[in-house]
């Protein structure tokens, strides 16, 4: 049984008619076209607990939970520690897991396609994955927060397919590796829980968005494809979440329809991958 977002310790089967959010029966309010909570009633005072905008959730990263986050966390520096041990050292990764899971273009025409995923998972060296990690950290744990943990992971699953489809579509003859292109889509997703939570674009998430695309654009040897192709899948994944502008994406279940965009998502991704490849074996 899900509680109520104002008050976690109040179990409800009550949601907002607009936004999908659980409420109690202290939070809701009776309108003609439904249930509806205290910011979509305009009765904002009512309760004791509001919802906090997503930049103020990143200043409170200490004390949640996101155990989403931390999962993912331990998997990339995991498979990291294993690559390193089979490879050339801490900061020289490599060996047959890496062979196996590094995304590249003749070998995912040979029917590898395992590695539009994996890839998400390696990092070529102990400054890649810091960063990455610390921005996973940073970044997922507010919007796990706000998405909830099967979303959330639908979203990094989803992103990390879209940003190998923009690897392969900007350069399919080079290695690639990284989990840039899901930590894009987490920014994506904060990009539209931002919006949706002040009515601009212009905030932190917009700001953090520009900033690593200039550098993926000035700096060589950075998949600029797998970066912007990861930014719109989270994007995507977060309109369907939010049920394309007639819901709120925060607080909600996954859906029918928030299933099916990750679905459609995932499988163009795919496709666009195999129209790229197809024939480079």
């Amino acid at each position: 049984m899900p509680t109520c977002y104002r008050h976690p310790d109040r179990e409800t089967g009550l949601s907002c008619s607009e936004c999908g959010r659980p409420i109690c029966t202290e939070c809701m309010t009776m309108a003609p076209v439904g249930i509806r909570c205290p910011e979509h009633s305009g009765n904002a005072r009512k309760g004791t607990r509001g919802p906090r905008p997503i930049v103020q959730a990143q200043r409170q990263l200490g004390s949640t939970v996101a155990p989403v986050t931390k999962a993912l966390i331990a998997i990339n520096v995991a498979i990291y520690l294993v690559t390193a041990v089979q490879g050339n050292g801490i900061n020289s990764p490599g060996g047959s897991l890496f062979g196996k899971m590094f995304l590249f273009g003749p070998y995912v025409d040979r029917g590898d396609w395992w590695r539009l995923i994996t890839a998400a998972f390696l990092h070529a060296n102990l400054i890649h994955i810091a960063f990455n990690m610390l921005a996973l950290w940073w970044i997922g744990a507010p919007v796990e927060q706000y998405l909830g943990r099967a979303r959330f992971l639908g979203l990094y699953f989803v992103s990390g397919l879209a940003g190998s489809a923009g690897a392969l579509l900007q350069a399919p003859l080079a290695p690639t590796v990284g989990a840039s292109g899901a930590i894009f889509g987490i920014l994506g997703a904060m990009l539209i829980l931002e919006w949706q939570a002040t009515g601009r674009l212009g905030g932190n998430a917009m700001t953090l968005i520009v900033i690593n695309l200039v550098f993926s654009f000035t700096f060589s040897g950075i998949s600029w494809g797998g970066h912007v192709g990861g930014l719109f899948g989270g994007i995507l994944a977060t309109l369907a979440f939010a049920r394309w502008g007639r819901g709120h994406a925060a607080y909600g279940r996954l859906g029918l329809g928030g299933a099916l965009g990750l679905v459609v998502i995932a499988a163009a991704s795919v496709a666009v991958a195999y129209l790229k490849v197809r024939g480079q074996a």
